[in-house]
């Protein structure tokens, strides 16, 4: 039997193969991470949308049990550090909220970081192109500004990190100027993959149904997910590495020197033995 059929598959990998083809129950391959880090906003973050009993007004809770991350930590058996908050973005996390949690403390560093930010710097930034910068002083930037900025830092204390991107589902009642920034910033993540080493994206724009009224009620509580729509997008995630991993194989197979300082230096590839 050789690995093709073993794997159920005419070609490992498929060419032909979409990112999300096949939706994982289990980990897959994102379970060769140890340690990952998840920069995001509310999503990110497990908030459940509440209201208050007496005045019926909407509260947030950020609970974190319940975010697609932990959700991964338990399915895939890794542990997942959430760098998060309900209501961030890019720019408040480079000019304080990083910081102030000792986010960016080489202690914390991890193998793996996936940066899910977008929802809420959408609506009061443009986007910007890759060529933008933040050099760290007062003055402001764009989201691709701040974007570089997080991931220059990250780079500094894990150089060999793996750092998938991820892109923002496209929504049925999004107003056309969010819709545009939408692409806008998908087009970013994909231009700053180009630019970075061991950078990813994970497309969700592309490749995740769009958020109709019958996946709202399905997956989502008010304005934030139920913890089926959590689940959900963990799986999607999870998938979505796998597929990378696969399809990128040479890139991943060092993954366990990642922050050592060692790496297997006599790695041929190609060579079926690999020495």
């Amino acid at each position: 039997m050789t690995i093709c059929e073993y794997i159920k598959n005419t070609e490992y990998p498929n060419p032909n193969e979409k990112p999300l083809d096949t939706l994982l129950d289990g980990g897959g391959l994102t379970s060769i991470f140890r340690t990952v880090a998840v920069i995001g906003d509310s999503l990110s973050s497990g908030a459940i949308t509440g209201s208050d009993e007496k005045t019926g007004k909407k509260t947030r809770h950020d609970m974190y049990e319940y975010s697609w991350g932990q959700y991964i930590a338990r399915i895939a058996g890794c542990t997942v550090y959430n760098f998060s908050r309900g209501g961030m973005t890019a720019k408040e996390y480079i000019r304080s909220f990083g910081e102030f949690y000792s986010l960016f403390d080489i202690k914390k560093a991890a193998q793996a970081y996936i940066i899910a930010l977008g929802v809420n710097d959408i609506k009061t930034q443009e986007v910007g192109c890759a060529d933008d910068m933040w050099d760290g002083g007062p003055d402001d930037t764009t989201i691709a500004g701040y974007y570089k900025a997080i991931i220059k830092r990250y780079k500094e204390i894990q150089p060999d990190g793996k750092f998938f991107l991820v892109t923002m589902p496209r929504r049925f009642d999004d107003l056309p100027e969010i819709r545009k920034k939408r692409e806008e910033h998908r087009e970013l993540l994909w231009a700053l993959s180009r630019i970075y080493t061991n950078t990813y994206v994970i497309d969700l724009h592309e490749y995740v149904p769009e958020e109709d009224a019958d996946y709202r009620r399905a997956f989502y509580l008010s304005g934030h997910m139920n913890p089926m729509g959590y689940l959900l997008t963990a799986r999607m995630i999870m998938s979505y590495i796998d597929y990378i991993i696969r399809h990128n194989l040479e890139d991943f197979i060092q993954v366990p020197f990642i922050g050592t300082g060692s790496r297997n230096y006599y790695a041929k590839w190609g060579n079926a033995e690999n020495e």
